[in-house]
């Protein structure tokens, strides 16, 4: 067993994808060899959260502090930089994994309990390739306690055209809205893209552009955002969800861009309290699907 856990092998058609238990990781992503995620080793932890689940909740927690009925709750600060919770407490958890086959399986942990989150909630992700689809990844949260609790996911992968540089390459991301923040990555305010530099809205070449940031108003029903190289190939992520964050892969080398659907934004645990607080024996599920271009 490695760092990251078991290793494991899933394949379809001119698809292969590597799965590691830790972090219920997604390591590897090609299609006829050409790399659609920026891999990393099977025998290193990811650098940059790569592949990695996000639950119980994606981005980031301001402080780590947040109050759900009058009761405030204190989760590990994680990241010094910002003073924030970064990416939830599944990241680098042992996810167990079950019905393995040749194009799939399934992982799934029962968070570990922290003093600022008492709640009981069991994840799983099944992963599953398809030849003609690529691979589709489902990630639900169910709330087996008998309070509410607040929840949201993600999952973290860099989209990459066979690692060329993200500089070199052209993105789309139809959506109309983005979340800026302030020198610590915390949320301010919501800005129209247009006429801003990140404004994907309409495909362009990302050339030097840096962003760290979640957009929103996105088109109803399923979306797409779409990475392509001008040598030919690219990759395309589809989901429902109605935010998706976007880091242009600067502390990476820019050899993949960042782009992670999410059930909520970001801080959304003091932001939007009402909107993360999953029942007593309900389901909160995030779908998605990343698959070749040409």
């Amino acid at each position: 067993m490695s760092v990251n856990g078991t290793i494991t092998h899933l394949r379809a058609g001119d698809y292969e994808a590597t799965v590691a238990s830790v972090g219920a990781s997604l390591v590897s992503l090609t299609y006829r060899g050409r790399h659609l995620v920026q891999p990393f080793a099977e025998d290193e932890l990811s650098d940059g959260y790569q592949g990695c689940i996000l639950v119980p909740w994606p981005n980031r927690i301001v402080g780590g502090r947040y109050v759900v009925d009058g009761t405030v709750l204190q989760v590990p600060v994680t990241e010094l930089a910002t003073g924030s919770a970064l990416h939830g407490l599944g990241c680098f958890q042992h996810w167990v994994p079950s019905d393995l086959a040749i194009s799939s399986g399934t992982w799934s942990i029962d968070l570990p309990p922290v003093q600022g989150y008492p709640f009981d909630v069991v994840c799983q992700v099944d992963y599953a390739l398809d030849a003609q689809h690529g691979l589709s990844v489902t990630i639900t949260g169910t709330n087996e306690g008998t309070a509410s609790a607040p929840f949201g996911a993600s999952i973290h992968p860099y989209l990459s055209c066979d690692l060329r540089p993200v500089d070199e390459c052209t993105l789309r991301i139809p959506a109309l809205t983005y979340l800026r923040t302030d020198e610590a990555l915390r949320p301010t305010h919501l800005v129209p893209v247009a006429g801003t530099a990140a404004d994907f809205a309409m495909p362009r070449l990302v050339s030097t552009t840096q962003v760290d940031n979640a957009y929103t108003d996105l088109p109803e029903g399923e979306w797409a955002v779409e990475l392509s190289h001008p040598d030919g190939g690219g990759v395309r992520l589809i989901s429902d969800a109605r935010w998706v964050q976007l880091y242009t892969g600067d502390r990476l080398g820019r050899l993949g861009a960042a782009v992670e659907p999410m059930t909520c934004g970001p801080d959304a645990f003091n932001r939007d309290l009402p909107g993360v607080l999953l029942p007593p024996g309900r389901s909160r599920v995030l779908s998605l699907a990343i698959l070749a271009i040409g």
